[in-house]
């Protein structure tokens, strides 16, 4: 049974699983990829990244339902190396391919001790921290990025060369209690400013510029600017060296050669990821990784909090805590996005 709280209902993790997969085969997805897809999105939902969730079956369905994206892509990877896969996901499902991806570079890490594959013909994969726990939960490190459609100018530019390309990392914790990064290249997400203007209110002039690439604290003047990197022209490098890393060398499009989903939605982005794994049994036994990572979270933990209700946190602890609360309690979902998924799942046929 389902559970009301605040205009969301809690739905238990079984059931919603299975209605997503129902969803996605709705859209003309097979039920193994259907599955991959879900795998991801639910992730996210569990994790509290709701906008990366389930609700993508928005943004996605709208884009197959114009063959924007293939339902039944024909996915397939290239060993080049022993330790380096290429992988084409012939325009399918970013999630979907991005599993691909990841079980690739799983698959080189284990023969190698270190893997990577390289991504090409995507569309947006959701977070990035759900791989990353996936394969930690395997045992692997990871190094994990994509690109993305163009909204940062270059450093000094006044007008959007780059994306704001996710890019994560990951290290097996004790007991679950895995470290995990997944952040973005822009100092804030658009939502941001969007609230900012609908609540009247200014903006720091680091979150954004207008659209001559001049700082701004006008949140309507950032909306139809840019958005700023994180940690100013180091950003601006970070970005491009994600963008090289996932589009260049994967042989995907890279910075203004990706496609907007939102102005071209019935064309192939030609997104691409990397995954890098480090097979860590290999670096020393599972209880040697253990007493490190506890005495690592420990020495941060013990720094005093500046402020007491909010103390010192490693990546990954809120994610996880939210795993484990919506695990036991129900997944908290938009009346809006059940209604969604619910509507796609009338036409799987299961």
């Amino acid at each position: 049974m389902n559970a009301r709280t605040e205009n969301q209902i809690l739905i238990p993790e079984d059931q919603l699983r299975k209605l997503g997969q129902d969803a996605f085969q709705g859209l003309g997805l097979p039920a193994e990829h259907a599955a991959d897809v879900v795998e991801i999105l639910l992730l996210a939902d569990l994790f509290g990244l709701s906008t990366h969730g389930l609700s993508r079956i928005e943004s996605y369905g709208e884009r197959i339902d114009v063959d924007g994206i293939a339902k039944a892509a024909q996915v397939t990877q290239e060993r080049v190396a022993p330790g380096i896969f290429r992988v084409d996901g012939a325009n399918g499902v970013g999630p979907l391919v991005g599993m691909q991806g990841l079980r690739a570079a799983m698959e080189a890490a284990r023969e190698c001790g270190i893997g990577a594959a390289f991504v090409r013909g995507s569309n947006h994969f959701g977070p990035i921290s759900p791989y990353s726990y996936i394969a930690a939960e395997q045992g692997f490190a990871s190094i994990i990025g994509s690109n993305a459609t163009t909204t940062i100018a270059p450093w000094g530019g006044s007008d959007a060369r780059l994306g704001n390309s996710p890019l994560g990392f990951g290290v097996p914790g004790p007991d679950g209690a895995h470290f995990l990064l997944d952040m973005a290249m822009s100092v804030v997400a658009r939502a941001k400013i969007r609230n900012a203007l609908k609540a009247g209110t200014s903006i720091p002039d680091s979150w954004a510029t207008d659209p001559h690439g001049r700082k701004t604290t006008d949140p309507k003047a950032a909306l139809d600017g840019f958005l700023q990197p994180i940690g100013g022209h180091k950003g601006y490098g970070l970005a491009l060296m994600v963008d090289l890393f996932a589009g260049l060398l994967s042989n995907a499009a890279y910075l203004t050669h990706v496609k907007s989903w939102v102005d071209a939605p019935d064309e192939p982005q030609n997104l691409g990821h990397f995954f890098i794994l480090i097979d860590v049994q290999r670096l020393g036994s599972g209880a040697w990784l253990a007493e490190r990572m506890k005495d690592f979270a420990q020495i941060l933990h013990a720094s005093p909090a500046v402020e007491a209700d909010k103390p010192v946190i490693v990546p990954g602890e809120i994610e996880l805590r939210n795993m484990a609360r919506q695990r036991a309690q129900g997944i908290a979902l938009g009346a809006e996005v059940l209604a969604m998924l619910q509507e796609r799942a009338k036409h799987s046929g299961q």
